[in-house]
């Protein structure tokens, strides 16, 4: 009789948290870990800030771009690279700090183990991106605190130029985290993976408008950066920031920002399928 009544009484295990609830709660041990990681904040969270103020303070006496033959008109040089290292700096945050962090996450077993837990790899996902949108709003946010304070650059005023900004940047920013998370199966290990990240990321950004001028690179090169997501996020950032008059230096003459969100929104499919694809634990040849 008595076994009978605890059977009746035995209260039902307590469902599962979903795989959203895991991931948001994930988010914020993924932020703590990046902020505790101090060559991953130089790298990917202060270097576009520094790199802003060595273009700045490189190139200003050279006087101001896309100045009038007399001499009139023009923007200063900070204010000219500063779409471009908000670009970069969406790059950095997501493709290369989230490749090169799971490389090390599963040499290091991590993974591994985080595989044995109710940790889904969807919850896995919505934990790194959020880490990636938390830390990378809080760079954009720094490096227009910076621009604005100490090199002086005026700012849209315009709500529309940020509401351009916001689906640009919101765009970019997933795109490149799962890009990131895609690429993080490529190095063999977390050893290699800076060797086998970094100069793609470097070469992208030479080769996209950010540290060079795009439209005073030669036509194969523009071709190829047009491949890529970079280019079209720092020529989103360009028609936020930059006059409509350098909207004639862009390969079309136009901005194109119909384009710039159809290609970023192909490249953010393209990197949920191969991050589902290829993200495993443990690499198979463990």
């Amino acid at each position: 009789m008595s076994a009978t009544l605890d059977t009746q009484t035995r209260r039902p295990a307590a469902p599962r948290p979903g795989a959203l609830r895991l991931g948001i709660n994930q988010i914020g041990y993924e932020v703590r870990g990046y902020f505790r990681t101090p060559d991953a904040v130089f790298f990917t969270f202060l270097f576009p800030v520094i790199m802003l103020g060595i273009f700045t303070a490189a190139f200003s006496a050279a006087g101001n771009i896309g100045t009038a033959p007399d001499g009139s008109g023009g923007i200063s040089v900070g204010a000219y690279y500063l779409p471009g290292m908000i670009a970069a700096g969406m790059l950095l945050s997501g493709v290369q700090n989230l490749a090169v962090d799971i490389a090390g996450e599963k040499s290091d077993g991590t993974l591994k183990r985080l595989g044995g837990t109710p940790l889904s790899p969807t919850a896995y996902f919505i934990g790194k991106i959020g880490q990636v949108l938390v830390t990378g709003t809080l760079q954009a946010a720094l490096l227009l605190a910076v621009a604005a304070l100490v090199f002086s650059i005026e700012l849209p005023t315009e709500p529309s130029a940020w509401g351009t900004f916001a689906w640009v940047f919101l765009l970019g920013i997933i795109t490149s985290a799962l890009l990131g998370i895609a690429l993080s199966s490529v190095p063999r290990s977390g050893k290699s993976a800076t060797a086998v990240v970094i100069p793609i990321v470097l070469v992208l950004q030479f080769i996209s408008g950010v540290y060079l001028q795009f439209d005073q690179l030669p036509g194969w090169m523009q071709a190829i950066a047009s491949l890529f997501p970079l280019k079209w996020m720092a020529q989103g950032m360009r028609s936020v920031f930059l006059p409509e008059s350098f909207a004639a230096q862009e390969p079309s003459g136009a901005w194109d920002l119909g384009l710039v969100a159809l290609v970023l929104l192909l490249w953010l499919i393209v990197g949920l399928v191969l991050s589902r694809l290829t993200f495993r634990w443990i690499r198979r040849d463990a």
